[in-house]
């Protein structure tokens, strides 16, 4: 029982690698974006971040699940 809730948590982890390219990409576009209009600098720096939070919160939600299935599944 043990190996298929590993098994189980290593697969809900693989959840964690779009959301790292999706974080990667919306940070690649601020930063863009800013040396094209430097005047939008801190309107694109608070969406940027709003944007990662969010993305982020999708890899705090892969961990979570996979740490339930390993202490409680």
């Amino acid at each position: 029982m043990e190996i298929t809730n590993a098994m189980a948590a290593a697969i809900c982890m693989l959840g964690v690698i779009p959301s790292a390219i999706g974080e990667g990409w919306v940070c690649c576009h601020a930063i863009d974006g800013m040396s094209r209009n430097p005047e939008m600098f801190s309107k694109l720096r608070t969406t940027m971040i709003l944007a990662c939070a969010l993305v982020e919160t999708t890899a705090i939600y892969c961990l979570l699940v996979s740490l339930l299935i390993l202490f409680i599944g």
